[in-house]
C-alpha cells in the first residue's frame, strides 16, 4: 500500500468523526432560520394571549321533561349512558362567550379508543388526546424489568398532563382557545367517539375520532358550525402539544436525533434544529407534521394540505438540571392552518400517527413520512434505502436473531466487496515490491528544485512496471460510502430495538461490560466491549498494512505511521455511546478484510511471480521506448518539462 492510500485510510478517521455535523445547516440556513423566528415572534406578539371567561353559575328550571336531541334527532346520553333532559336541573356555565364552559370548571371524564396495537385516551378537557400507549412495544426500563417473562408494558408516548390538541381561532370577544373548553360527549361505539362543544345562537365544535383494526393511526374530524360572519375561515388553526418521554437507555442519543420534522407540499422534508431550540414558519403548504424522537413518532397527515400562512414549528429543550431533564426528551408544538372551506358548516379530516419509525410502516402512508429516519442524505440514503436495509429485512425475517443477520448481511456485502479488495491488495503489492526503486529516487532528489525531475522518473517507473498509486485509492473509495451508509443504518433501523445478541442486551444502543461510577470526559460512564474489539481489529489491520507506509522523505511531514495508529483509539471514544449493533458490524467486516487479505496474500497473489513480471514489463517498456507510453503521459510529460524550462528561465532572470 502506497502513501497515497495511507493517505486515502487517514482521511477516513477524519471524515468519520465530522461525519455527524454533516447534516448541521449552514450559515446562509442559520440566517434563514433566524429570519424565521422573528417572523414567528412578531405573529405571536401580534396574537392575543388566551382569555379566561368569567364564569358565573345559575340553576335554571325548565317545566316539563324534554329530551335533549342531536342534529340528527337521537337522544343525547351522558357519560353513563343515560339519556339527557331539557329539564334537568343543571349547573349552566355562563361566560362571555356564552354556552361554554371552562375545562378547569368540570370534573375530568377520559374516555378510550383502542384496537390490537393502540390504545388512545382521550378526555373532556379539552376534547383531545390525553395519553398514547404502545401495546407492543415497551420502554427500557421495562424490558429490563420483565426480561424473561412474555409480559409486556404498553409504551407511553407523551406527558398526559401536557398533551393537548385544540382549535385557535378570532372573534370579536378576541382569541378563542378549544383546549380550554370542556366538551361534551356526544356519541360512543367501540371504535368511535365524538366530542361537541355548544357556543351561543347554534354555534357548536365537534372533535370526532375513530379507530380501525390493526392500524397505527387514528382519524380525526374537527367540525365547525355556525360561525360564518364570525371567524375567517382561513384563520383557524389546528394547535398541538405534546413533551415526549424518555423510552430508551440513553437519553442524551433520544435527544441527539428528536425534533420536528414537516413535509411541504411538492417539495421535501424538512426539520427543525436537533441541537437546540428552534422554531419555523412555513413557507408553502405543509402535507404532514411529525414530532419525532428516536425510534417513534407522532404524525398528523391532514387529507389536504395545511395551509401556509400562520403555521409554526416549535421545539425546546429542557434546561440541565431541571426536573424534567431526566425523564422528557423536548417539548414539540405546532400551530396548523386548517384551510376551512367555510365556518358554517366546515370541516378537515386527518389521520393521526401513533408508532414506530419502521421504514416499511411508514411506507405505506404514501406520503413520504418514512423521510424522518435518518438514514443518511444522497447517496448514503439510497445505499441504505434500496440495499442494506431491504437485504438486513430479508435476513431478518427468517427468524433468526439479529446478531446473526447482522453478521450474514456483513460477509454478503464482504463478499460482494472482494473483487475491489483483491484490486487493493494487488496494487499495494506492486508498491510494496517497488518501494526499493522509490525510495532511491527520493535520495536521488532530495533539493525541492528537482521536484520536477523525480516526479517525472516516478511516473517512468509506476509507467514501465505496470503500477499506479491511484489504483489503491480508488477502491477504497467505492468503499466508502457503504463505510458512511451503515454509520447511519444501524442506529436508525428500528429492527434493531431491544434485540439482544451475546452480551448486548439491546443492539439499537451501546452494549456495556462495566459500568463506572464516575463519567469521563468523551467517553461515557460504561466501557463497550464491541467498541473495543473494533478498535483492537482496526489496529490489528493496521499494522498488517504498515509495510506499505512510506516514511516522509520531507521534513515537516506528518509520520503516517503514527496517524494510522492513533485513529483506533479515536474510535473508542466516538464509539463508546452509539449503538452496539454498528459497533459489531463494524468489527465483523474489518475483521473479515483482515482474513480475506491473509487468503489473498497467501494462496493467491504470489509476489515473487509478481515481481519478476513486473520486472519484465519494466524491461519490455525501456526497450520499446515511447511506444508504451499513453498520449496522456506524453503530453503530461510534455508539459512538466516546459514548467522546468520556465523555472530555470526565471532563476537566470
Amino acid at each position: 500500500m502506497d502513501k497515497n492510500t495511507i493517505i486515502g485510510l487517514g482521511l477516513i478517521g477524519v471524515i468519520l468523526a465530522v461525519f455527524t455535523f454533516f447534516n448541521q445547516p449552514s450559515e446562509e440556513e442559520l440566517k434563514e432560520r433566524m429570519a424565521q423566528q422573528e417572523l414567528v415572534a412578531q405573529q405571536q406578539k401580534e396574537a392575543a394571549e388566551k382569555t379566561e371567561s368569567k364564569i358565573t353559575k345559575k340553576t335554571v328550571e325548565n317545566p316539563a321533561p324534554k329530551a335533549v336531541l342531536d342534529e340528527n334527532g337521537n337522544p343525547v346520553l351522558d357519560s353513563l349512558g343515560n339519556t339527557v333532559y331539557a329539564n334537568d336541573s343543571l349547573m349552566v356555565e355562563e361566560a362571555e362567550t356564552v354556552g361554554i364552559v371552562n375545562a378547569r370548571d368540570v370534573e375530568e371524564e377520559t374516555f378510550v379508543l383502542e384496537n390490537e396495537k393502540l390504545k388512545i385516551i382521550l378526555t373532556n378537557k379539552g376534547g383531545g388526546v390525553k395519553s398514547v400507549f404502545l401495546k407492543g412495544y415497551q420502554t427500557y426500563e421495562n424490558f429490563r424489568k420483565n426480561e424473561g417473562t412474555e409480559e409486556i408494558t404498553p409504551l407511553q408516548l407523551f406527558d398526559e398532563e401536557i398533551a393537548s390538541n385544540g382549535l385557535k381561532f378570532k372573534t370579536d370577544k378576541g382569541e378563542q382557545y378549544t383546549s380550554g373548553v370542556a366538551f361534551e360527549l356526544l356519541r360512543q361505539t367501540e371504535n368511535y367517539i365524538s366530542f361537541i362543544a355548544h357556543y351561543d345562537e347554534g354555534k357548536s365544535i365537534e372533535q370526532i375520532y375513530s379507530i380501525t383494526p390493526d392500524q397505527y393511526h387514528i382519524n380525526y374530524e374537527v367540525k365547525m358550525k355556525g360561525f360564518e360572519g364570525e371567524v375567517t375561515p382561513e384563520r383557524v388553526f389546528l394547535d398541538w402539544e405534546v413533551e415526549m418521554l424518555k423510552t430508551e437507555k440513553l437519553l442524551s442519543e433520544q435527544r441527539r436525533i428528536s425534533t420536528v420534522f414537516f413535509k411541504e407540499k411538492g417539495g421535501s422534508y424538512d426539520y427543525l434544529s436537533e441541537f437546540s431550540d428552534d422554531e419555523f414558519a412555513a413557507k408553502t403548504d405543509v402535507d404532514w407534521v411529525a414530532f419525532k424522537q428516536s425510534y417513534f413518532s407522532s404524525i398528523i397527515m391532514p387529507d389536504k394540505p395545511f395551509m401556509k400562512e400562520g403555521t409554526t414549528f416549535k421545539v425546546v429543550n429542557y434546561e440541565e438540571g431541571s426536573e424534567k431533564d431526566s425523564s422528557h426528551i423536548k417539548a414539540y408544538s405546532s400551530s396548523m392552518n386548517l384551510g376551512l372551506s367555510n365556518t358554517g358548516n366546515g370541516s378537515v379530516q386527518m389521520k393521526w400517527f401513533f408508532g414506530p419509525n419502521d421504514y416499511d410502516v411508514l411506507e405505506s402512508y404514501a406520503n413520504g413520512s418514512e423521510d424522518i429516519i435518518n438514514y443518511g442524505w444522497g447517496l448514503f440514503r439510497w445505499i441504505n434505502i434500496y440495499a442494506i436495509q431491504p437485504l438486513f429485512v430479508w435476513l431478518a425475517g427468517f427468524g433468526m436473531s439479529a446478531g446473526i443477520a447482522i453478521l450474514l448481511l456483513t460477509i454478503i456485502v464482504k463478499l460482494i466487496l472482494t473483487p475491489i479488495q483483491w484490486k487493493m491488495f494487488a496494487s499495494s503489492a506492486k508498491m510494496r515490491i517497488l518501494k526499493p526503486e522509490v525510495e532511491e529516487i527520493n535520495k536521488k532528489y532530495p533539493n525541492k528544485d528537482d521536484a520536477m525531475k523525480k516526479q517525472m522518473e516516478m511516473m517512468t517507473l509506476y509507467r514501465e512496471s505496470g503500477a499506479s498509486p491511484l489504483a489503491g485509492c480508488v477502491p477504497m473509495l467505492i468503499q466508502m460510502p457503504i463505510l458512511f451508509a451503515v454509520f447511519r443504518f444501524f442506529p436508525s433501523t428500528f429492527t434493531l430495538r431491544q434485540e439482544g445478541f451475546l452480551w448486548a442486551e439491546d443492539l439499537s444502543s451501546y452494549d456495556s461490560i462495566l459500568d463506572l461510577s464516575f463519567n469521563i470526559p468523551f467517553y461515557g460512564s460504561h466501557v463497550s466491549l464491541f467498541t473495543l474489539l473494533m478498535a483492537i481489529t482496526t489496529l490489528f489491520y493496521t499494522v498488517l498494512n504498515s509495510s506499505n507506509m512510506q516514511q516522509p522523505s520531507q521534513p515537516g511531514m506528518p509520520n503516517m505511521k503514527i496517524i494510522m495508529y492513533f485513529f483506533p483509539i479515536m474510535m473508542i471514544f466516538f464509539f463508546n455511546n452509539y449503538a452496539s449493533g454498528l459497533s459489531y458490524y463494524y468489527f465483523i467486516s474489518t475483521l473479515m478484510s483482515i482474513l480475506t487479505m491473509v487468503m489473498i496474500k497467501n494462496f493467491f497473489v504470489n509476489e515473487d511471480k509478481l515481481k519478476a513480471k513486473m520486472a519484465a514489463r519494466q524491461s519490455a517498456s525501456k526497450g520499446d521506448g515511447k511506444k508504451g507510453k499513453s498520449k496522456f503521459q506524453e503530453r503530461l510529460e510534455q508539459m512538466q518539462k516546459a514548467q522546468q524550462e520556465k523555472l530555470k528561465n526565471s532563476k537566470k532572470k
